[in-house]
């Protein structure tokens, strides 16, 4: 046999996971990492936490599946994007890892951005510049790496100093693995320093480095997208017990990943992503941006492709948010641990409760926004709240408040695009609830495809990648790998009511935009 190990380092903890050659999972293991969260919008995890959780998850599949280690042939990574690890020149990292929902950089990439013609907060000849080589630009919001790169600049000039090289969670993880300082064409692309307008050639751009302040120096060599970045070094080798001949794929960010993983690999093909956070992508043959809705047509997992990017910051995270701080918080009032089984009860109780939730309205923006708004300041909350409501209203208001702000997304996606998707692929956490899925299918007027075992997507996406980059199958093979479990049509006499409902949802944010910038400046 000749196997796959993938690591999906996500925000909550790494999976690791054991492929066949067939891109088949034989197993996987995770491990939950601590989020640390400061009041001046800091968001930070430790390296070692992540490596240590890595080791824990892999001694646990090796044990579980019993396979032989000399049957590991490979291993590829993904992970959380937009994130910032400062590591001296042993590899080591000076301070925990600024990750993608850190917004204590928004205050220089105003600076950095600011002209004295603007458009949308954006100096003129600045923007045009970045969307040309880079296909889009700096989000205001400050979660970005250069952002992060720039607070630690300002705010921590002697860390910034001694940072040898600045790397992505993902390339992190392969400096861990192979000893070598390096980001691929797709990782470094929210760092806004490369020139992609050459898809197969993607390079740092001087002229982008020196407008953003930063000593290229710091910066990780490039490599190409899927590509081989080496063998594995002695040292983590003899960590996980395997050969020193095993291949390090040069890995991808999550919602690359996902996009192969969903099956959604052909132009105009899109997926759903719900988990922490989500996203609406797709493949694009084509370069563009859209500065007003934050955005555009970045370099993909796919050699020689591009990817409609775009992040909304909490999907299912308001889930998590409504069980822990709500219904199961530990407080004198908490009436024992959450079952188990909380999400299928959940499912069964929305279930219940009529389209519409009766009027009431969820905003799901508990950490801001960056698509299809770009506002660290939004924040979430239920509107249209009456005596006639109880707790199972809340329950599809959130459901359906979700689902509401991925339309308003697919809105501007397909205009971008020039056409409508046929049907979109959901996958992540959400995409095991049948629930969710219709609700999905009914808001967007689209078929939903719930993808096969969608919580392995990112996984999935990166076995196959790695085969791909070893030849070991073709983009052929890719749809027969990855199938739909369910198709869920829209039901047309929702279609009205979440016709109205979504033009109220939008209406509500427009009309408070200028209330949570007062109370959360």
């Amino acid at each position: 046999m000749s196997l796959i190990l993938t690591i999906d380092l996500g925000t909550s903890g790494p999976k690791v996971a054991l492929f066949d050659s067939t891109a088949k999972c034989i197993g996987y293991e995770f491990e939950e990492v601590p989020l640390l969260l400061y009041e001046n919008g800091g968001a930070e995890q430790r390296p070692a936490d992540w490596t240590n959780a890595i080791i824990k998850c892999y001694q646990r599949l090796i044990t579980n599946t019993k396979v032989n280690t000399k049957d590991i042939s490979a291993i590829n990574c993904t992970a959380q994007w937009s994130g910032t690890v400062c590591v001296d020149k042993e590899g080591k990292p000076l301070m925990d890892s600024v990750i993608w929902m850190d917004t204590r950089g928004a205050e220089y990439v105003k600076k950095l951005t600011h002209g004295p013609i603007r458009v949308d907060g954006y100096g003129v000849g600045k923007i045009l510049k970045w969307i040309n080589l880079t296909g889009g630009g700096p989000t205001k919001s400050g979660k970005d790496s250069i952002a992060h790169i720039l607070y630690i600049k300002n705010r921590l000039p002697k860390i910034y100093e001694a940072t040898y090289k600045f790397l992505e969670p993902k390339d992190y993880l392969n400096l861990w693995l192979t000893g070598i300082f390096a980001a691929s064409f797709d990782s470094i692309t929210v760092h806004w320093i490369t020139d992609n307008r050459d898809i197969n050639n993607i390079t740092y751009h001087d002229g982008l480095i020196q407008l953003c302040g930063i000593d290229k120096a710091k910066l990780p060599d490039l490599v190409k997208t899927n590509s081989v970045l080496g063998n594995i070094s002695k040292e983590t080798a003899n960590v996980f017990g395997l050969s020193m001949d095993v291949k390090v794929i040069a890995g991808t960010p999550d919602m690359h990943s996902a996009a192969v993983g969903s099956g959604a690999v052909k132009d105009f093909e899109g997926h759903l992503y719900v988990g922490t956070s989500s996203w609406l992508v797709a493949h694009v043959p084509f370069k563009k941006a859209d500065i007003f809705h934050n955005m555009g047509t970045i370099p993909s997992a796919l050699p020689g492709r591009y990817i409609i990017a775009n992040e909304q910051e909490t999907s299912g995270a308001c889930l998590n948010f409504i069980k822990n701080n709500l219904l199961y918080h530990n407080d004198e009032l908490k009436t024992g641990p959450a079952p188990k089984d909380f999400y299928k009860l959940l499912d069964n109780i929305v279930a219940k409760v009529p389209a519409g939730a009766d009027g009431l309205y969820f905003l799901p923006w508990l950490y801001g926004e960056r698509s299809p708004v770009d506002d660290h300041s939004a924040r979430g909350g239920f509107y249209n709240m009456s005596l006639n409501h109880n707790r199972t209203h809340f329950m599809r208001a959130v459901l359906e408040g979700v689902g509401l702000n991925a339309r308003w997304l697919l809105m501007y996606i397909e205009k971008m695009m020039g056409r409508n998707f046929e049907a979109v692929n959901f996958i992540g956490g959400g995409a095991n609830s049948d629930v969710w899925s219709q609700i999905m299918a009914d808001i967007f007027d689209r078929p939903i495809k719930q993808m096969n075992e969608p919580l392995m997507a990112n996984s999935r996406g990166t076995a196959i990648l790695a085969l791909l980059a070893l030849n070991r199958i073709s983009m052929d093979d890719v749809s027969k790998v990855v199938e739909p479990k369910k198709t869920f049509q829209p039901n047309k006499a929702n279609r009205a009511m979440y016709d109205e409902k979504f033009h109220r949802f939008v209406e509500i944010y427009t009309k408070n935009k200028p209330i949570y910038a007062k109370l959360n400046h």
